[in-house]
C-alpha cells in the first residue's frame, strides 16, 4: 500500500490524484517508494527518516486537497448545508443507519448523499430506495474520499439550503482519516461486533471525531464487549467526544442520534 495516499499501486506503476485547481499529482511506484502504513499524525515520524521526495510528494497532496475541501466547506457554509464525514471500518453499519436516519427525516428536512466506495452502486441504490437524492463516487484502487471527488459528486445534487449532507466515506479505519472533505462534523461508527480496542489500534481516526457513534447495539447479548470500555477509550482518544450507542434495525437510541442531528444543523 502506498505511503501517502493509500492507493493499491504497485511497484513500477504509476498513480494519479485530482488536485484542487484541477491539475494532476503523480508518482511512481518504484523501489524508492515506501509500502508501508502511513506514519500515525499523533506521533509523526522523524521526517529525516523519510525519502525526501515522499514528503514532498505528501505535503502537496495534503495541502491541495485542504485548499478544495476549504471551498467545499464555505460552500456548505453559505448555505447552510450540515456536511457530515461518517467513517468506519466495513460492516460496521454506515448505510444501514443512514437509511433508517433518511427515513426518519423525510419530509422534515433537505437531505442528500455522497457514497463511497470503491466499487458498486449498491449503497447507492439503498439510498435512492428512501426517495433521498444520492451520488455514487468509485473510488477504484484509492482507499478514501477527497475534496475533489466531493466538490464533483455536489455537482449532482440538488442544494441543500438548511439540510443535512450525508457523506458516507470508504470503508477503512485508516486513509478516510487523513482527508479533509470540507465536512462540518465527522462522525466515526463502531460496531459492538469489532470490540474495545479500535481507538487504541486507530487512533488517528478517532482522535479527530465529532461524535462516535457505537451501532448494532441488538448484537450486545452475543458479543463478549465491555462497552463502558469502548466509550471510555474512544473518548480519552477523542478528547471527549461524545458517544452514543444505538441500534439501526430495533430503532433502540436513534432518538438520540437524531437529536443530535438537530442540535448540529441548529448550530
Amino acid at each position: 500500500m502506498c505511503a501517502v495516499c493509500g492507493c493499491g499501486g504497485t511497484e513500477g506503476g504509476e498513480h494519479t490524484h485530482t488536485a484542487a485547481d484541477g491539475s494532476t499529482v503523480r508518482h511512481t511506484h518504484d523501489d524508492q517508494h515506501s509500502h508501508s502504513p502511513r506514519p500515525n499524525r499523533l506521533a509523526p515520524a522523524n521526517a529525516s527518516t523519510l525519502p525526501s521526495r515522499l514528503v514532498r510528494l505528501e505535503h502537496d497532496l495534503l495541502e491541495r486537497n485542504d485548499a478544495l475541501a476549504g471551498e467545499n466547506r464555505a460552500r456548505f457554509e453559505a448555505q447552510g448545508t450540515l456536511a457530515l464525514n461518517l467513517m468506519s471500518s466495513p460492516g460496521a453499519g454506515k448505510t444501514t443507519l443512514l437509511v433508517r436516519t433518511l427515513e426518519a427525516l423525510r419530509g422534515a428536512v433537505p437531505v442528500a448523499v455522497i457514497e463511497g466506495d470503491q466499487e458498486t452502486s449498491l449503497d447507492a441504490d439503498r439510498i435512492r430506495a428512501t426517495g433521498a437524492p444520492a451520488v455514487q463516487v468509485n473510488t477504484g484502487k484509492a482507499c478514501h474520499l477527497d475534496g475533489a471527488m466531493v466538490a464533483g459528486a455536489v455537482r449532482g445534487l440538488p442544494e441543500l439550503r438548511g439540510g443535512i449532507l450525508f457523506i458516507e466515506n470508504v470503508g477503512n479505519l485508516v486513509c478516510p482519516a487523513a482527508f479533509d472533505l470540507g465536512e462540518a462534523r465527522r462522525v466515526v461508527i463502531v460496531s459492538v461486533t469489532e470490540g474495545e480496542d479500535k481507538p487504541l489500534k486507530y487512533p488517528y481516526l478517532f482522535a479527530r471525531a465529532d461524535l462516535v457513534l457505537v451501532t448494532k447495539s441488538d448484537l450486545l447479548p452475543y458479543v463478549g464487549i465491555d462497552l463502558a470500555l469502548l466509550q471510555r477509550r474512544a473518548a480519552e482518544v477523542s478528547g471527549g467526544a461524545e458517544s452514543l450507542v444505538l441500534s439501526a434495525r430495533t430503532g433502540e437510541g436513534m432518538d438520540a442520534w437524531l437529536a443530535w442531528l438537530a442540535r448540529a444543523r441548529a448550530a
